[in-house]
C-alpha cells in the first residue's frame, strides 16, 4: 500500500479565517511543519503580488516540502472578492487574481483552489443570476490556466457558508456546465459531513475529478478528533485511484502545534 502523502494549510500571512493551522513566521512554521514529517504545504496566498514565489519555493524545497495547492479564500475573506458580485468591477477582479495566480502556481505544480472566492448569493441576485456568473468566471479563469498546465478545484462548501455548490452532485453539475478538463473538484470532511448523506459514496461519485483533498473532523478539529471515520473515507478515496495530497485544513485548537501533531500521528495510523 502506498504511503499518504500528507500536507498541512500554511497562510502566507496573517488572515481572520480560523481553519488554518499556521501563519506568522513563514519559515518558522516551515521548520515545524518538516520537522513534524510532513510532505507538503498547502500555501493560502491572498494576493500572489504580495509573495516572493521563488523565495518561497526555494525555502520550501530545503526542507524538502512540495506544494500541492494554492488556496485563494483571503481575497474573498480579506477583500470581499467574489465572481458572484453584482458589482462586474469585483467580478473581473476576482477572476484577475486568480489569473494572478497561475505562473507561481505552474512553477509550483500546484492546483489552484476555489472556495469561497466563488461567492454567495446577495440580495438582489437570483441564484441563476449568479450561478451563471459563476460559470463564466470559471470558463475564464480555466482557460487562463490551461496553456501553463494547472488545474482548478472548486470546493463543495456547506449551506451554511454560501448556497453556491454545496454537494458533490452539485459540483459535479458545475463542471459539466463549465466544460473545463482543468476544472475538477476540493472535498473537503467537514463540509462533506455536513452536506453529503454518505460521504464514501460521494467520493466514489467524485472519481477521477478529484483534484484535491482536505480533512478537519467532524468538529472542524483535527481528523481523530471527532467523529469521521477516517479509515472508510481514505479507503474509499484509494478506490477512486486518487494519488494527490491528503491536505489538513483545521482550526489550530488545542493549539496549532498540537493540531498538527496530533493529525498527522492519526493519518499515519491509516
Amino acid at each position: 500500500m502506498t504511503r499518504l502523502k500528507l500536507s498541512i494549510v500554511l497562510s502566507t500571512h496573517q488572515a481572520g479565517f480560523s481553519a488554518v493551522a499556521f501563519r506568522g513566521d513563514f519559515e518558522k512554521n516551515v521548520a515545524k511543519i518538516a520537522a513534524l514529517g510532513y510532505d507538503g504545504v498547502e500555501l493560502a496566498i491572498r494576493d500572489p503580488a504580495l509573495v516572493d514565489g521563488k523565495q518561497l519555493l526555494a525555502e520550501l524545497t530545503r526542507y524538502h516540502l512540495t506544494v500541492p495547492a494554492i488556496g485563494t479564500g483571503q481575497a474573498w475573506g480579506e477583500e470581499g472578492l467574489s465572481f458572484t458580485d453584482p458589482d462586474e468591477h469585483v467580478r473581473r477582479a476576482a477572476i484577475q487574481r486568480v489569473r494572478d495566480h497561475v505562473p507561481f502556481a505552474a512553477q509550483a505544480g500546484a492546483v489552484i483552489i476555489i472556495g469561497l472566492l466563488r461567492g454567495i448569493v446577495k440580495p438582489g441576485v437570483s441564484h441563476q443570476r449568479a450561478y451563471a456568473w459563476l460559470v463564466e468566471a470559471l470558463r475564464d479563469c480555466a482557460a487562463a490556466a490551461r496553456p501553463a498546465g494547472v488545474r482548478l478545484a472548486l470546493e463543495p462548501i456547506n449551506r451554511y457558508e454560501t448556497t453556491l455548490v454545496n454537494t458533490v452532485a452539485q459540483g459535479l453539475q458545475l463542471i459539466a456546465d463549465v466544460g473545463a478538463d482543468n476544472l475538477g473538484l476540493l472535498l473537503d470532511t467537514f463540509h462533506m459531513n455536513i452536506e453529503e448523506p454518505r460521504i464514501e459514496d460521494s467520493i466514489r461519485a467524485a472519481g477521477e475529478r478529484i483534484f484535491h483533498f482536505h480533512v478537519a473532523d467532524s468538529n472542524r478539529w483535527y481528523p481523530g478528533a471527532g467523529h469521521i471515520d477516517f479509515a472508510s473515507v481514505l479507503a474509499a478515496l484509494r478506490e477512486t485511484g486518487y494519488t494527490g495530497y491528503i491536505s489538513g485544513e483545521f482550526m489550530p485548537m488545542p493549539d496549532a502545534d498540537t493540531a498538527a501533531r496530533q493529525a498527522i500521528a492519526y493519518l499515519r495510523t491509516l
